[in-house]
């Protein structure tokens, strides 16, 4: 799967040339599949396994990220920021090793945006490759604020695929781009701060420029055990924050996001973020909904029980729900309705909702709501209208999640829908039993 450049310097690769990717249906859930199964046929990953929905740890690591001193940028950085992915810890070790500011975004950007690695005074080699590990930064490391002033000279981040024309593809998770987005709004990068990534060989593949959006960052250089890459990628990095493809649950799940959307709001920009049903399939709200919540917050203290159904129902709206809450463990909300829903099972345990939602938008299908059962092996779409529910059935008849073809069909009512969730459930539980 190796992508060897040709002699007009066009890219060969196993994906294709971005001009046949719309007969070919090419997609970048498509690459990232195709990428994380051969590195898993051909065993070119380290712990953890399967790489399915991470940025792979792939064998020689190590030799990719020991060529990032020889870059000049580097040399000149004085700050360099590098996400906190297994495959990244040599760049994370060498850039301490160099006397360098190093920067650790926070997983998930639950806990603000980034940690400044903090090693012991006199730190010898041993040291500093344990502040490198996720334990070390966890434990090593001070919170950098948004009122904080940086200026971040070098970013790098692992990567799912990359084309020697700059275009990256990620897990499909979306936290790089974001992660960028907020550094511009926050004024610690520019459009000329250089981003690094490293990945294997294999992962050097040609990717559609179609496939590249707005919020997509673009990388600058590539090394791979065997080569840097300069892609001299013309093509902009995002400008920072686009609040129109923010989401409501994003919100809520970053306290950070929140602050800088204040800030933002301050300064008389146009923070409204989308309404109604988004290109992601997730249940939107606009700015003022949340504040009628805000505005509802003592009341709301004032009356536990009230209290406690309002979190039942924004746990039910919101599509990242990982354990069943008791209000509803054993049944999807009374107000969905059977005709308009479709039961998905046989999903595979280790996906995650935001995975599951970018392969139904890759494959057009957008659902009013998602209900993410995932932890028992199935999740619940519903839709608008008949006609879209039709059409999202016939799609998912052959919709393959790593490796597993899915089972799809309609909800027709309630005991219906609980024997086919036991039956989702044992299957997965089968799956995985074979698979070990």
């Amino acid at each position: 799967m190796s992508d060897t450049g040709g002699a007009d310097g066009s890219e060969t690769g196993a994906v294709g040339d971005g001009a046949g990717s719309a007969a070919t249906g090419v997609t970048k859930w498509t690459i990232r599949h195709q990428v994380w199964d051969h590195i898993e046929a051909n065993d070119l990953a380290n712990f953890p396994r399967p790489v399915h929905h991470r940025i792979p740890n792939f064998k020689q690591a190590a030799t990719a990220a020991d060529k990032i001193p020889t870059l000049k940028p580097f040399q000149q950085a004085r700050f360099v920021k590098v996400n906190p992915d297994k495959p990244q810890e040599q760049v994370r070790f060498l850039t301490m090793e160099a006397g360098k500011t190093l920067l650790v975004p926070t997983p998930r950007l639950r806990n603000g945006l980034f940690n400044r690695i903090t090693p012991p005074a006199g730190a010898n080699k041993q040291t500093l490759r344990t502040c490198a590990t996720r334990q070390g930064v966890d434990k090593h490391s001070i919170p950098v604020g948004l009122d904080d002033t940086v200026k971040i000279d070098l970013v790098v981040c692992g990567s799912v695929a990359v084309s020697r024309k700059g275009y990256r593809i990620g897990k499909g998770e979306g936290f790089g781009d974001l992660e960028w987005a907020m550094l511009v709004t926050m004024g610690a990068v520019t459009m000329d701060t250089i981003i690094v990534t490293t990945v294997h060989d294999c992962q050097v593949i040609d990717i559609p420029e179609e496939l590249v959006e707005s919020h997509d960052i673009t990388v600058d250089w590539i090394l791979t055990p065997t080569e840097v890459i300069q892609t001299n990628c013309q093509r902009p990095k995002p400008q920072g924050i686009i609040w129109a493809k923010v989401e409501p649950e994003m919100l809520q799940q970053m306290p950070i996001l929140r602050k800088l959307r204040q800030k933002e709001r301050a300064a008389g920009k146009d923070v409204e973020i989308n309404t109604g049903t988004t290109a992601t399939g997730k249940q939107g709200e606009s700015g003022k909904e949340i504040g009628r919540r805000r505005e509802t917050k003592d009341k709301r203290k004032q009356n536990p029980q009230s209290e406690k159904k309002q979190k039942a129902e924004a746990a039910d709206m919101s599509d990242s729900q990982d354990k069943p809450s008791s209000d509803f463990k054993r049944k999807p909300p009374r107000e969905t309705d059977p005709a308009l829903t479709l039961w998905v099972g046989r999903l595979p345990g280790s996906l995650r909702v935001s995975n599951f939602k970018t392969c139904l938008r890759d494959n057009n299908i957008n659902p009013l709501r998602v209900i993410w059962k995932g932890n028992r092996g199935f999740a619940f779409l519903e839709f608008k209208e008949a006609e879209a529910v039709e059409e999202a059935a016939k799609t998912l008849q052959d919709l393959e999640i790593s490796g597993r073809k899915v089972i799809v069909q309609r909800a027709k009512g309630r005991a219906e829908m609980e024997a086919k969730r036991s039956i989702g459930k044992a299957d997965s539980k089968s799956e995985e039993k074979d698979a070990n």
